[in-house]
Order: C-alpha cells, then structure tokens, then sequence
C-alpha cells in the first residue's frame, strides 16, 4: 500500500476498535478511564484545595515537587513488583492505595499541618511553611495505580494483544484516558457549580475514591491471571546506566531542549488554578442564558475547553508532520509551552480572554505524538523501549525540583515566577530550534 494510502486511525476508529479488543485490554482500559477520571477531577485542583487549607506557595511548590519525584520512582519498582508478584495481584493492590489515597484527602484537614521552619541561603529566603500532612500522605497512596502501575499496565497489553495489534491495544487506552482528561475537569465544575469549594471538592474527591474503589473490584475480577508472566525480570541498576550512555547522539539536543521546557512548564504548572481563582478572579457569567459560574467551577470548564482542542487537533497535527516534518511540529508544541504561562499572568479578568488562552494551551497536545516519534525514531531496531525509558528517566528527574522553584518565586511575585517560567520555556524552544535533528524518515 502507497504511504498516501496508509489507512490513518483517528479517535473514532479508536473506538470502534477497542470493543474488538481481547477481554482484559477492555477491562484495562475500563479501569483506566475510571482511574483517570479521579485524578482529572481532582488532581488540577489539589493546589487550591492546599491554599484553602491554609498552605502557601512553598508548599504548594513543594507538593508539586513530591509529586514529581513519585511520577519518578514509582514506576521503576512498580514495573519490577507486577514481574514479581504478576500484573492482577499488583494491579489490585495499586488501585486500593489510590482509593485509600482518595479518602485522606476527603479528611486532609483532621490530619492537622506540619510546620517547616524558615531558613536563609545568601539571597534566597524561605519564610516558615506550613504542611497540611493529610494532602501529601494522600498523595503517596493516591499515585499508586497511576504511577506504580504503568510497568503492570504495559504487561497486561502485551500479554493480551498478538504482536500486530499492540498499537491498537495501545491506542485504546490512550484514547479513553485522554476523554477522562475532557469529562473530569466538567464533572468537577458541575460540581463546584453547586456547593462551596471546599465542601464541593471534598464531595468530588469522595466520589473519585468511589471510581477507584469500582475500578479495583472490577479489573481484580474480570481481569484473567491466567497468563499473567511472574519473574523477576529486573537487571538492576547497571541496565539503566548503560541505557543512557548508549542514547542515540541525535537525541540529546531534544532531550535538552525538551527538560528545559518541560521544567519551565513544572515551574507554574500547579499555580494555573491559583492564578485563575485567586490572581484573577475569573468566572463566567452569561445573564441571557443563566448561566453563573464561580471561578472555581470556570477552571474546570477551561480545562474541558483545553482538553477539547488537543483531542481535535492531534490526528491532523501528526498528519501535518508528514508534509513539514518532526522538528517544526515539535517546536510549535515547545513554544506553547513556552508562552502560555506570561499570556496567563497578565491576562484580564475576562472570561473570554483566558478560554481562548486555555484553548491555545491545549495546542501543545498536538505535537506529542510528532514528540513521541522523534523520540523513537533514532533508536536502533529493537531497542525503542530502553529509548525511550532512558529519556524520560533523565527528563522526569531533573524537573523533580521544578515546582518547588517556582513556588519560591511565586511568594515573591505571580508575575516573576510566571515570566522566569517563559524564558526558561522559550531558551529550552531555541535550543531545539538550533541544535535539534530532524528525523530522517520525515525528510
């Protein structure tokens, strides 16, 4: 068949082909939309809610920091447990940490706050912190299945789709945890439209902890153990060190630039909701059709609205790629990561003004398959998995102090800390610009 004749997938035909998938790819991919929606109706909000209960930027800095380094380390030893122990034991296991992860945070505030003292180095100062304990043990429960899980998740597709459909296996669940990224925020906002925030997010972490609870039982279940691969196929720590010397030399530029970016973007990236409910005070009001939303519901909307536009934009995005390449698709997706968090902070307060700013935000989502095939691409035949684990391993690590900057900085200024985040983002994009190889298939 002629490369213009290719037959493309798209997100409709994404979802006719999950309902033909084996039995425990449809269960996976259940669970994950359940799992999914938690965290998207949830996870946006967390630093809101630490604001309500009386944390400030450091510590929401820091939260962001601790999450990093759990999205780092979880999924080594949790690829490592699912080979022990085998993908459903484990599964079950990730999915009751998060439910249970779900439930402290309903009752952060009766695990009280832990006081971190203040301290001088040079010119930086950090003022006394104030920790709300429940949020951040609710935090290394709640990440289990999410992050721990992901080692299990890939076994149980590779288990059980044959070798030419594992792309399919992939998408399917892909695609479903991308629509959880569109339908959380909204259940989210619908329920914030009604209640207080504090009581109205407490309402939809409970029924998170119930999407979780449902998912768990389900996948123990119905997923088949029955060829479930249990060993012990970790190589250890020398594995990972080779894996990194032997990357591929036209990759580097784009781990760079990509760290830079991605840093940048970790820098702000748990004050957007600060920013929107609190430094601006958006809401939506709309007298002729009655509709009224707080700032704290608005947020979940601009969420749906982001989401929307990187589901509609990536299909053509990756078909784009073919007529002009990898690399400027690539550097499109860097810039708007790079620009959104400046055109954010000096935004006005018009409703109008920041969805299209949100809708401009979800443009970065095009270019990630672009991202994740020029990832791949260089990698010799056979070795795209270590690739790909060795870039995100460097990437993931070194942005681990990311919020953490950020938050010092936004005690100081939303402005400062937003600012720095964009000329962090914008020297990542020219890096990439400059030094970064296009990949040869696409030229």
């Amino acid at each position: 068949m002629a490369r213009g004749e290719t037959d493309d997938p798209d997100a409709l035909s994404t979802f006719r082909r999950f309902f033909a998938l084996d039995g425990d790819v449809l269960v996976l991919s259940a669970a994950m939309f359940a799992f999914s929606l938690g965290f998207q109706m949830t996870g946006r909000y967390m630093p809101r809610y630490l604001s309500v209960l009386g944390a400030g930027s450091v510590a929401i800095g820091l939260y962001g920091s601790f999450g990093n380094l759990i999205s780092a380390v979880y999924p080594y030893p949790g690829g490592a447990l699912s080979d022990r122990i085998g993908s459903r034991a484990s599964l079950t296991a990730f999915g009751l940490a998060s439910t249970v992860g779900f439930l402290v945070w309903v009752f952060a505030g009766a695990f009280g706050t832990m006081a971190l003292p203040g301290f001088a180095f040079g010119a930086f100062v950090v003022d006394p912190v104030l920790l709300p304990v429940g949020i951040f043990v609710g935090l290394l429960l709640a990440q289990a299945w999410k992050s721990f899980g992901l080692g299990a998740t890939f076994a149980i597709v590779k288990q059980s789709v044959p070798p030419d459909r594992l792309a399919t296996g992939f998408a399917s669940t892909e695609t479903f945890r991308r629509t959880a990224f569109l339908l959380g925020p909204l259940f989210a906002a619908g329920v914030l439209s009604l209640f207080a925030f504090e009581t109205g997010f407490r309402v939809v972490l409970a029924v998170a902890a119930l999407f979780a609870a449902v998912a768990t039982a389900a996948q123990h279940v119905l997923y088949d153990a029955s060829g479930d691969s249990v060993g012990t196929s970790f190589e250890g720590v020398a594995t990972v060190v080779s894996d990194l010397r032997g990357m591929p030399a036209p990759l580097r530029p784009l781990l760079v630039g990509d760290t830079l970016v991605r840093f940048a973007n970790g820098m702000v990236y748990v004050f957007f909701v600060i920013v929107v409910v609190e430094f601006l005070g958006v809401g939506l009001s709309i007298p002729s059709l009655g509709v009224t939303l707080s700032p704290d519901a608005f947020f979940g909307v601009l969420l749906a609205v982001e989401m929307a536009v990187a589901l509609l934009t990536m299909v053509p995005v990756a078909k784009l790629a073919r007529r002009v390449g990898l690399k400027p698709v690539v550097a499109v997706g860097f810039a708007v990561y790079a620009l959104f968090p400046v055109l954010l902070v000096n935004a006005p307060d018009d409703a109008l003004v920041v969805t299209l700013l949100f809708a401009f935000s979800g443009l970065r989502f095009a270019g990630l398959p672009a991202h994740k095939a020029l990832i791949v691409g260089p990698a010799e035949e056979n070795a795209g998995g270590r690739v790909v684990g060795s870039y995100y391993l460097v990437r993931n690590a070194v942005t681990i102090p990311s919020a953490a900057v950020g938050g010092w900085l936004y005690a100081r200024s939303p402005e400062t800390a937003f600012l720095v985040a964009t000329a962090v983002g914008l020297l990542g994009t020219g890096y990439f610009l400059a030094f970064g190889r296009e990949f040869e298939a696409y030229t």
